[in-house]
């Protein structure tokens, strides 16, 4: 025997490609997932940030992580590798671009 739940377990997410401008050519795809309360926060944010631009996004009191480098001291094997450095012209343009 096996314990089981009879309630429901709802899951749901945004997928949402990044196209070329004037083209349907996908230069990425990411995905927004989560509760319903945190997912309805992140799509309200990417709406805001879609229709009136990087002005209408909350300013937060400290800068963003670098999800990349930032690596937690347990983690050896990531502490090992090497870090990561995008060519200059795309990291000013990642940062930069509207």
């Amino acid at each position: 025997m096996a314990a089981t739940t009879s309630a429901p377990i709802f899951a749901w997410g945004v997928d949402i490609a990044v196209v070329a401008p004037g083209t349907n050519h996908v230069i990425d795809r990411f995905q927004l997932a989560g509760s319903n309360a945190n997912g309805e926060h992140m799509w309200a944010m990417a709406r805001a940030f879609m229709n009136q631009g990087p002005e209408a996004l909350p300013k937060y009191p400290r800068p963003p992580r670098d999800w990349n480098n930032d690596v937690p001291p347990y983690h050896l094997a990531l502490r090992l590798a090497p870090k990561v450095q995008w060519p200059a012209d795309m990291d000013r343009e990642s940062r930069t671009a509207p």
